[in-house]
């Protein structure tokens, strides 16, 4: 996975200090606060009963963390609480409230293009986590997924179309499976995945 380093510290932190989640299935996956159990859901899904947010992480984004947000009215309002200024006008930062540790941003020309975690919850729409296998998304996906591999050949990853927006299911460093989930437009997420950060 090509990511800045501070992603990747952040992402290791954020797995490290994760309270054990209680593993579930689909019959025990009861809709948190604000949320609804996806009727194309498959498999198990993690539950945590301390966030009281909707547990859907979709390709228009969480919460306030909307596709296209401007950088400068989420943090006029408070809902961020890092930022980490890159190349080619890209901003990295983090959440604040119940989405703090949980999920990244990541902001081109001061408008959100990626949401991202490394945690589970929140999962996809059809009920895709980090931790699950690239096996266990193509059983809940089928045609509408693909395993695809970085222009380097050495990374993979299972994507997801959705328009001109993508899910986008990285590899874990140190085991098999899901590591990182992140949606956004196809032209930042997929391309920065085949293409790597130029900088």
């Amino acid at each position: 996975m090509n990511r800045p380093a501070i992603l990747l510290t952040t992402a290791a932190l954020a797995l490290g200090t994760l309270v054990p989640a209680t593993v579930a299935g689909p019959a025990a996956a009861a809709p948190q606060a604000g949320g609804t159990a996806p009727a194309s859901a498959r498999g198990p899904l993690a539950v945590d009963p301390g966030h009281s947010h909707p547990q859907v992480l979709s390709v228009r984004g969480v919460g306030v963390y909307r596709i296209g947000a401007s950088l400068a009215s989420l943090t006029t309002n408070g809902h961020i609480d890092w930022t980490v200024p890159t190349c080619g006008g890209v901003v990295h930062a983090g959440a604040t409230g119940s989405w703090a540790g949980v999920i990244l941003l990541a902001f081109r020309d001061g408008r959100l293009v990626e949401v991202g975690t490394a945690t589970a919850p929140p999962h996809s729409p059809a009920g895709a986590t980090v931790g699950m296998s690239f096996d266990e998304l193509e059983a809940i996906y089928g045609w509408r997924g693909s395993l695809i591999r970085n222009d380097a050949g050495d990374a993979e990853a299972y994507l997801v179309r959705a328009g001109s927006r993508v899910e986008l299911f990285t590899g874990h460093p140190i085991r098999p499976g899901v590591g990182y989930f992140q949606v956004g437009p196809a032209s930042f997420v997929e391309r920065n995945f085949r293409q790597g950060v130029s900088c």
